[in-house]
């Protein structure tokens, strides 16, 4: 699946799980700032798995940094479509973003969660780049998108970083079924490989059970072909909708205390 099909996707995951709107489940309801910095967060963290690639949209997020991390990973898993596309690959993730969450600081302005905030800004970063949000302007408007929203949590909403782990798995669960119902499919054993029995692989199983273990149930075809496009239309315009509800509440709500503040700091002498 291309890259920003698997950012809608995970928008609209997000939607799905955290809203109590119409036409949403509602397993994890949050308030108009989780919906909606967590459908951006979500759209980047859908992206994480592809840190396998060294010329992926994660890859070149923070270069030369990011690059030579993406060259790490891809030894160490495997390859690309190996390791971090895994349910041990997923694990990690969903591990280190606990982690990150877990981490504070206590400032003059009250206890702030620096690692949720730095890797949600990093996430939404990714988001920005893969959706083309942005696309006259360059990677420093994605940065600045991102510590905005970022920021919105921080000032806003300090305690609600809870749900950020739970964006890590949506994310990469999203990322690795994606793959999975295209052609390529993905090895969810690794590091097992288990390979069908040679008296199998010229039957209908070898496109579902691959001959290098992979796991495939190609419902999409090839990545980007028109199926993939079909489906994606209307899973991207549910995110939009659900985010865009969740923005136009949240401006309602914070809005007038925005204008009083800004007024208060134009009255100064």
């Amino acid at each position: 699946m291309m890259g920003g099909h698997h950012a809608a996707s995970g928008a609209a995951a997000w939607i799905a799980i955290a809203s109590t709107g119409p036409y949403a489940l509602g397993w994890y309801p949050l308030d108009s700032t989780g919906i909606l910095i967590g459908a951006l967060a979500t759209a980047g963290t859908a992206l994480v798995c592809d840190w396998d690639h060294r010329h992926s949209t994660i890859a070149n997020s923070l270069p030369p940094l990011s690059n030579v991390i993406a060259v790490g990973i891809e030894k160490a898993s495997g390859g690309h479509r190996q390791g971090t596309h895994s349910l041990l690959g997923a694990s990690a993730f969903v591990v280190l973003a606990a982690m990150a969450a877990q981490f504070q600081m206590v400032t003059p302005v009250g206890k702030l969660s620096v690692g949720a905030g730095l890797l949600c800004m990093f996430m939404i970063n990714l988001a920005a780049k893969a959706l083309n949000l942005f696309p006259k302007s360059g990677w420093i408007t994605n940065w600045l998108f991102a510590v905005v929203m970022a920021g919105l949590v921080t000032w806003f909403a300090p305690d609600q970083w809870g749900w950020l782990p739970l964006s890590m798995l949506t994310g990469v669960v999203v990322h690795i079924v994606g793959d999975m119902i295209t052609v390529g499919g993905v090895p969810l054993l690794w590091p097992i490989v288990i390979k069908p029995p040679k008296f199998l692989r010229k039957s209908f199983i070898s496109g579902i059970w691959r001959a290098n273990g992979a796991f495939s149930i190609p419902l999409l075809g090839r990545a980007g072909s028109r199926r993939e496009w079909l489906v994606l239309i209307p899973v991207s315009g549910y995110a939009m909708v659900g985010m865009g509800v969740a923005a136009w509440t949240l401006a309602q709500q914070h809005w007038p205390g925005v204008l009083a503040a800004l007024g208060g700091v134009v009255q100064l002498p």
